[in-house]
């Protein structure tokens, strides 16, 4: 069994369902000690009960502080948290962009600014970002924006981080059949056409399985990429590439 995780203490966000879910039970099955944050604390203890799970809001200055408090040293974040609203930048809402920005970019920042000292030498952290954050599509422009905020985020991290030899790194996923993209399918007008849509839009034409972004986090955060830093990896089929 892969343990190339082993020992290191690893905070995940957005750890309650999808891509964050798949991933903290991948790191623990690595070795990985886990401390979970999110607002809801029943859904991180069904991901990892034997996990430490604290109940946080990561747009929350004063929370986000107050827990850094007493968080201890990390050797890892996985910053998974985040939220999709759609609409042109026409008709998002000036409230629906603030909400998008505050889940998406002002969260992470957060936990950057306030978890930053406590990450040890050659700690890694990886952002989850998105592949319509390279590149733009109808209908998302508050969340695109967001994410392409989080890419450089991350490079700015990388840098900042680097004398210390902690290494932050973003990827991008494409279409990945999570509940966040069942929500946005369950409030389509024509959910089975957009789901072909959504399997459709890169070479291999299908969506993507939170297991195959969670296994590149992984590699990102165990000392097996050590020279990787700064990167915005997408995770989307091709898609990026060709389209």
């Amino acid at each position: 069994m892969d343990r190339a995780l082993e020992g290191r203490r690893i905070l995940v966000t957005g750890a309650g369902s999808g891509i964050g879910r798949v991933a903290a039970r991948l790191f623990q099955e690595r070795g990985a000690d886990l401390v979970l944050a999110g607002r809801r604390l029943d859904a991180l203890r069904e991901t990892a009960p034997q996990a430490q799970c604290v109940k946080l809001d990561h747009a929350d200055e004063a929370a986000v502080a107050a827990f850094a408090a007493t968080c201890g040293p990390l050797d890892g974040l996985f910053l998974a948290a985040g939220e999709l609203r759609t609409g042109s930048v026409e008709s998002t809402s000036t409230a629906d962009f603030e909400a998008v920005l505050t889940a998406n970019l002002r969260g992470p920042w957060l936990l950057a600014h306030h978890l930053g000292p406590l990450l040890r030498e050659g700690a890694s952290a990886v952002l989850v970002g998105s592949n319509i954050g390279l590149r733009a599509i109808p209908d998302s422009a508050a969340y695109s924006v967001a994410k392409a905020g989080l890419h450089m985020l991350a490079k700015v991290l990388a840098l900042e981080w680097a004398p210390r030899r902690i290494r932050c790194n973003a990827i991008a996923p494409g279409p990945v059949h999570t509940p966040m993209v069942d929500a946005r399918l369950a409030a389509s007008g024509h959910p089975a056409l957009d789901l072909a849509r959504l399997s459709g839009v890169n070479p291999l034409k299908r969506m993507g399985a939170a297991v195959e972004v969670a296994a590149l986090a992984a590699h990102l955060l165990s000392g097996e990429s050590a020279w990787t830093t700064g990167t915005v990896i997408p995770v989307d089929g091709g898609a990026d590439a060709v389209y």
